[in-house]
């Protein structure tokens, strides 16, 4: 069994066709009870002494707003990285969607801490020619909350169905309009995962963090997936170690399409979304 999957979990020909119609229409699509909360109490562990470091030394971590982080971390920080990765949701909905060849891009972690405010709505990078002309979905954002979300701690909102939208008329192909919010306010749902449960989404289904009225955080573990005509990773900058390497499994190794190295070097951030850092200080 993988490590941290709860012991009676399991994935049907049901379940993932549901995921997958679910990722074709609204865009985002939730598990529950994926993991056992103290594999995810580990994660959390491991989070928050990435994020010390990164804070600590110049460009270790990059502004998504007021009080909100993004932080992305090589596969090594985190002791549930091959848990995560070969969780059979997570595999089967990878493959399903954007095919057997795809490739681990990203793992990092978003936190909102209290008073960050809400977002511009934004998608999370431009919306690539295969999913505006033969609407195919080429990347997925899985996220694991590390918490248990409250209403006052500035869920995620997204508004479903946007995945589609070919964001021309966008900023930068990203952000629509304000005069626009309206739509996609009324369009929005709101999530309130827990600790154990998973969502997979589209990173261009129209989204925002909302504003953390309580004195808590709120981080998100992130991991990215692309197909193989994506070009996501070269926003990212994952690597592993030799030895590390040699400790994983086929089945791993063939989806972790980074460089392997004698010695990690600490992660510049590179996916800089500047409209975040600008839309939420208007």
């Amino acid at each position: 069994m993988t490590r941290g999957m709860t012991k009676d979990f399991e994935v049907t020909d049901t379940d993932l066709t549901g995921a997958v119609d679910a990722l074709h229409t609204a865009g985002v699509v939730g598990r529950k009870g994926a993991f056992t909360t103290e594999f995810v109490d580990e994660l959390r562990v491991d989070v928050e002494a990435a994020f010390e470091e990164a804070r600590a030394r110049e460009d270790g971590a990059v502004g998504r707003g007021p009080n909100r982080w993004y932080v992305e971390v090589h596969p090594e920080a985190l002791r549930g990285f091959q848990g995560l990765v070969d969780h059979p949701w997570v595999r089967a909905v990878s493959s399903a969607v954007l095919g057997p060849d795809y490739s681990i891009v990203e793992v990092g972690f978003d936190i909102p801490f209290a008073g960050a405010v809400d977002q511009p709505w934004h998608r999370d990078f431009p919306s690539p020619v295969e999913t505006r002309v033969d609407k195919r979905l080429t990347s997925l954002a899985f996220n694991v909350t590390l918490v248990d979300t409250e209403e006052d701690m500035g869920p995620f909102e997204i508004a479903p169905g946007t995945q589609w939208e070919t964001g021309e008329d966008f900023a930068h192909e990203m952000f629509p309009d304000r005069s626009t919010w309206s739509r996609y306010e009324a369009l929005a749902t709101r999530n309130y995962p827990r600790r154990g449960d998973i969502s997979a989404r589209s990173a261009l289904t129209i989204h925002r963090g909302t504003t953390n009225h309580s004195e808590k955080s709120r981080p998100v573990l992130v991991l990215g997936v692309d197909s193989p005509e994506a070009n996501n990773a070269d926003h990212h900058s994952l690597a592993v170690t030799t030895d590390y390497w040699a400790e994983l499994p086929e089945r791993v190794r063939e989806h972790l399409h980074c460089p392997v190295v004698e010695r990690l070097t600490p992660i510049t951030q590179k996916h800089t979304i500047e409209g975040l850092v600008m839309g939420a200080a208007e």
